[in-house]
């Protein structure tokens, strides 16, 4: 009992680290607006400053999405949050655009190293029959930490002293704790290999992963998609539009939809694995439709229950989608597995928020966001209803072919 209590806690601990390591990610998310008053930029500007962190996580994945099998989860993570503090130090720099495009890019390979690695990390840390509880740690540590960011910052920024820098020095502080907590977390992998072993990799999986991994990378791309959009742009229509210049309330809605992804990997256990996938994309579209009425009548209401709405139905789906590939997943693929659907995920992140920030220009940013959000409802609703066609397994059903 008392190691199944240790296990518990190790895990619970890399969940905290994983959480500290995403919440920098999102951190500059209400301090958008400041940067633009400072730098004068573009809303466009906007969205590719943002994207540069997609990109940054992508090329990780690809380049070293399967590190952590080889050399170790530890030193993967630890080198993540050196990049991490390294992100913060740039801002806390920032006296040009230039800065904010290296600490995005930072910002992107951290969360391209933790990715992968730290969700394999905490679920190997749980005792044995604890992987679905692992598994929500993992991803809610995600989603929470990212939703922790925008908080953070806002709050920050609208009642202290020197906005674009305190939040940075706080997170600065809190990456330090992590790599200390991290040093007195065991190693999980059993056989080390050198660095010159790893070897970049091309977006490729085990056969009998590929049954399950479509469906749940489609949901796993509108769902980061519509969060992309969220914390990319979203502060801006809700001082351009509806007049809200409150920093705490532009990382309030965002985190709304991050905090409400958590409360929807939840209720996975309810809906179980083959019900979640559906249910959220359904959730996704009703968000995105709540979305759109949001933008055509410009009403703060339907922001936040779209945030709301739309981040249950990427909860349900996302950590559906999570443990559907894990639990098809040899261990000594596992966290190249998982990496791979990052990089949809990521892509969803990225692209669609950069088309967003190209047609605010000849659209305005409303009309961008409803093509945006026409866009991703038919993909959305085509990925439901092939889920419903063609159910993914549940995971005891997976542990039965192994």
């Amino acid at each position: 009992m008392d190691g199944d209590v240790g296990r518990r806690r190790r895990c619970l601990l890399g969940g905290a680290v994983f959480a500290v390591c995403m919440a920098g990610t999102t951190l500059p998310t209400p301090l958008y607006g400041l940067y633009q008053e400072k730098f004068g930029f573009s809303e466009l500007t906007v969205t590719v400053v943002y994207a540069v962190y997609a990109f940054g996580v992508i090329g990780v994945l690809l380049l070293a999405g399967n590190a952590s099998d080889s050399v170790g989860r530890r030193p993967v993570l630890l080198w993540g949050l050196g990049f991490a503090a390294a992100s913060a130090v740039c801002f806390l720099c920032a006296t040009a655009l230039g800065w904010l495009y290296a600490g995005r890019l930072l910002s992107g390979l951290s969360a391209g190293l933790f990715t992968g690695a730290a969700t394999a990390y905490v679920m190997e840390l749980a005792p044995p029959g604890g992987a679905s509880r692992a598994t929500f740690v993992a991803t809610a540590a995600n989603m929470g930490g990212l939703g922790c960011g925008p908080l953070l910052a806002g709050v920050l920024a609208q009642y202290v002293d020197h906005p674009l820098y305190l939040p940075f020095a706080v997170h600065l502080a809190l990456v330090a704790c992590s790599a200390v907590v991290l040093l007195r977390l065991p190693e999980t992998v059993r056989e080390i290999r050198p660095l010159s072993t790893v070897r970049p990799q091309r977006p490729s999986l085990p056969p009998r992963v590929r049954a399950v991994f479509g469906p749940a990378a489609a949901a796993s791309f509108v769902g980061f998609a519509l969060f992309g959009v969220f914390t990319s742009v979203s502060p801006a229509f809700l001082a351009q539009s509806l007049d809200v210049h409150n920093h705490a309330v532009s990382g309030l809605v965002v985190a709304l939809a991050f905090f409400s992804s958590t409360a929807g990997q939840l209720a996975v256990g309810r809906a179980g694995m083959s019900r979640s996938l559906p249910l959220g994309c359904a959730g996704l579209l009703a968000g995105l439709a709540l979305l759109a009425g949001a933008l055509r009548w410009d009403l703060l209401p339907l922001v936040v229950l779209s945030a709301v709405v739309g981040g249950v139905g990427q909860g349900l789906a996302f950590r559906g989608a999570l443990s559907a590939v894990a639990t098809a997943s040899e261990a000594d693929r596992r966290a190249a597995v998982i990496s791979a659907l990052f990089v949809v995920a990521y892509t969803g992140i990225s692209v669609p928020v950069i088309g967003v920030g190209l047609l605010a220009e000849p659209l305005g940013l409303e009309g961008a966001g409803l093509v945006f959000i026409a866009c991703m409802a038919l993909l959305v609703s085509i990925a439901g209803v092939y889920l419903l066609r063609r159910p993914v397994p549940a995971p005891s059903e997976a542990d039965g072919r192994r």
